[in-house]
């Protein structure tokens, strides 16, 4: 689920830790990313915020998990408040299948 307010634009989707590689899938609504890192010791999150960070074109600071730090079920505030940043991150998310090939 993709909702945008004035914090920028928050995003709920569900991690796959030890992938084969990183990338967003869209599946019936839902959003994934798979995560090569493991989820162990917050190396999932790290990779996640900095995998959705190079999608984006922004900070890795401007990416906060805001709930399910712990869980595979996330919800993250990528704070972006510019309309053609709002709208590239919300077209990154909605098509899906966004793959890093550096892994």
């Amino acid at each position: 689920m993709i909702k945008i307010s004035e914090k920028g634009v928050s995003v709920t989707l569900k991690i796959s830790p030890n992938a084969s590689k990183n990338e967003i899938i869209k599946n019936q609504g839902e959003l994934k990313v798979k995560i090569t890192a493991q989820p162990i010791e917050n190396k999932a999150n790290k990779a996640l915020i900095e995998f959705l960070a190079k999608q984006f074109k922004v900070p890795k600071t401007s990416i906060e998990i805001i709930r399910g730090e712990t869980s595979k079920e996330k919800t993250l505030l990528i704070k972006v408040f510019d309309s053609d940043k709002i709208d590239f991150v919300t077209k990154v998310l909605s098509d899906g299948v966004n793959r890093d090939d550096n892994n």
